[in-house]
């Protein structure tokens, strides 16, 4: 094609060329809107070419155009269009890859299916036999001990992992899936708009080309076959750009920042001036921006604080995206997950519902499978009893036949015993009885620079109180404890430990970092451990995962798990009247919390915690102090009473409350039940039986044969 012809075809209206320019520089909050219109140096080319087609004897003197200096040689423009051939090349191997892969038909119409994965790290078993899905309108909770492999499962699902055996089923081959991780992904320099912008990866790669291509025209209009390949490249983008939708970013971020909370005037401002909170809402709508096919989460509460764990909750509701959620939070699981996978000793079971509903299904399938293992062991037993007694004599045939009959059933037909995994306890070691005042504060100020936490704040705490202390973060909850825990001191007002055998054991957030690195695990528990034998001190790390073999390991080398663990057994062997905790909680299991608020029920001393656990606060608290407008608001009362008497939170929770109930399947009263539905549930019980039975008979045979 003639070079005046390839300018005449251009669609010089684009808005690509003209409203979207690139996301390069990180210090740029928007598109720039003083580009020169690529129209305009067009137009003056194609009177000069004009000119050259015409006047083909004269030399025309170039358009002289200011260039900058990243593109005015011509090696540079050479490695641009090089760099280009290279990038088609690849989208088009891309392409054709997704092509052949659409080709083939899946078996499930949405979401990811996995079928039977196994997978082993040095010979111990993680994950067997794993069968579980999630489709579209489901949001399905991963629940499950740390080391259960919940992780493992969501990185077989994008890839990250291969399994050792089965298949992950996919509703299309060029799924987009998305991971929100507890540690979002955002860069602290950006401005939000940048951020959100930074989600249309491919979008802002063409946008960039365009820019570079058009800045290498303006430097080449003396060498016409230079330009020649520049405008076969321009037209390229330009149709990549339409494809991509590149003038429709902006429209998107316009539209989802608001839904998120966020005002037009915080795309300007830098992402290391928000909260966490916010910083996970730039992550979420990151995500969600790609248009996700599936949605994994792994603790998205982690760090949260209550209104922002309650916005999230509210705001995955309404999202259809197919998700999965790992999380330790029962309260989030039970008002966002309609489907529960408990991983257990390498083995999936999918329980329908919210984790109330899950609890519940699975103590019933607990007993039915207890009451039918029992059963057949009885029948074992006398079928053994027949043997022996006819094994002699003229009997013996019969005898035969129950040995047949014994082999069916414990071979073939067996039903295994069902695996309840045992509640680990503890005890916090308690020193006597304190006074009866255990802590006073007295109109307490304190701040830091210009921002003030606490003006004018009191309270009294005494013994035997279980106090949780809650607000948003950054209102100054954990700097309350610093200051009851002399870490911090008070630019007004006072704060007073009682005098009577106050005995504090404070657990802050990051524990685990003020472990000493050149201690032993041992060690590191031994030295705070007052009155506990070393058989003792080892089953309590023992009961930590913490194997003798680890024992005398050197702090330095443990992981950030097992630094954390390590942390909390030395907090849990120091002997104390006033447990000083922030946020307990955090990277426990389910059955670790369960553990602790047991722990802090029978514990006879005082408490005072900070922690967005609601579930949590809930078990073990008789007062609740709201960290409020630089002040204490003090409610003599549980938190269900709490609730009852802050007006916006029991607003908030009833409705929750509602959510779920219309979420909850509706049961019948056995006595109100018609002749028919009471037949139904008698069948239903006999299928899961069945089933019972069916599975251990499957399993069996897979031993036999392999």
């Amino acid at each position: 094609m003639e070079l005046a012809s390839k300018i005449q075809s251009f669609d010089l209206r684009a808005s690509c060329f003209i409203s979207c320019p690139p996301f390069i520089d990180a210090k740029r909050t928007k598109f720039r809107s003083n580009y020169r219109p690529i129209s305009s140096f067009l137009t003056q080319t194609s009177r000069n070419l004009v000119k050259i087609t015409t006047l083909r004897d004269i030399k025309v003197s170039a358009v002289s155009v200011e260039a900058e200096a990243e593109i005015t040689t011509r090696e540079d423009i050479e490695k641009l269009l090089l760099e280009s051939s290279v990038d088609e090349q690849s989208g088009n191997q891309r392409r054709n890859r997704k092509e052949a892969n659409a080709a083939g038909a899946s078996s499930i119409s949405s979401g990811v299916r996995l079928e039977n994965i196994s997978k082993s790290y040095k010979g111990l078993t993680v994950l067997k036999d794993v069968t579980w899905e999630v489709k579209k309108g489901e949001k399905v909770g991963l629940v499950g001990v740390n080391g259960a492999g919940k992780t493992t499962q969501l990185r077989i699902i994008t890839g990250q992992e291969e399994p050792d055996s089965g298949n992950v089923i996919k509703a299309k081959p060029n799924m987009r899936i998305s991971f929100l991780s507890q540690e979002f992904e955002v860069s602290l320099s950006r401005t939000v708009k940048e951020e959100f912008m930074s989600a249309f990866k491919e979008e802002m790669e063409v946008a960039t080309r365009l820019d570079k291509v058009q800045k290498a025209l303006e430097s080449t209009v003396d060498d016409l076959g230079l330009m020649g390949r520049l405008l076969d490249e321009m037209d390229l983008l330009q149709r990549r750009a339409q494809s991509v939708n590149l003038d429709m970013v902006e429209v998107k971020i316009n539209k989802m920042m608001p839904e998120l909370g966020f005002s037009p005037e915080d795309s300007d401002r830098l992402v290391a001036s928000f909260s966490s909170g916010w910083q996970m809402r730039m992550s979420l709508g990151k995500i969600l921006l790609q248009d996700p096919d599936l949605l994994l989460l792994d603790e998205p509460t982690n760090h949260l604080d209550l209104d922002t764990i309650e916005w999230l909750e509210a705001y995955l509701n309404k999202q259809d995206v197919p998700m999965v959620i790992i999380s330790h939070d029962r309260a989030f699981l039970d008002q966002l997950c309609n489907k529960i996978v408990e991983t257990d000793m390498g083995v999936s079971r999918t329980y329908a519902g919210n984790y109330s509903q899950y609890i519940a299904s699975k103590a019933a399938w607990f007993e039915s499978q207890y009451i039918a293992w029992e059963k057949q062991q009885k029948q074992i037993d006398q079928t053994r009893d027949i043997i022996s007694r006819l094994s002699a004599g003229a009997n013996a045939g019969r005898a035969s036949t129950a040995e047949k009959k014994l082999e069916k059933l414990q071979e073939e037909e067996q039903i295994e015993k069902p695996f309840q995994r045992k509640q680990l306890k503890i005890r916090f070691p308690e020193r006597g009885r304190s006074g009866k005042f255990v802590v006073q504060m007295k109109n307490l100020e304190f701040g830091f620079g210009d921002k003030l936490l606490f003006n004018n704040a009191s309270l009294t705490i005494q013994r035997g109180e279980k106090i949780a202390i809650i607000g948003p973060n950054g209102c100054g909850k954990s700097t309350l404890l610093k200051l009851i825990m002399g870490l911090e001191k008070p630019r007004g007002g006072e704060v007073l430990i009682g005098e009577h055998n106050v005995l504090p054991n404070y657990f802050e957030q990051n524990q685990a970092e003020a472990l000493d690195l050149d201690k032993t695990v041992l060690e590191t528990v031994e030295e705070v451990a007052e009155d506990w034998r070393l058989d003792d001190i080892k089953g309590l790390l023992g009961r930590c995962n913490f194997k003798t073999d680890m024992l005398d390991r050197k702090v330095s080398l443990l992981s950030g798990g097992e630094k954390a663990r390590l942390a909390f057994c030395k907090f849990m062997v120091k002997p104390s009247t006033l447990l000083v905790l922030d946020e307990p909680t955090n990277h426990l299991d389910i059955p670790s919390k369960e553990m602790l608020e047991e722990a802090i029920s029978e514990y006879e001393g005082t408490v005072l915690t900070v922690s967005h656990d609601r579930y949590f606060i809930k078990q073990i608290v008789n007062r609740v102090v709201e960290v409020k407008d630089n002040n204490l608001q003090d409610y003599a009362g549980d938190y269900n009473y709490y609730l009852e008497k802050n007006l916006d939170a029991r607003e908030k929770d009833l409705q929750r409350e509602a959510e779920l109930e219309e979420k909850a399947p509706k049961v019948k009263a056995k006595s109100k039940m018609s002749k028919a539905e009471k037949e139904a549930q008698k069948k239903q019980k006999r299928m899961a039986f069945q089933n019972a039975k069916q599975k251990s008979k499957g399993l069996k045979n897979a031993k036999r044969w392999n």
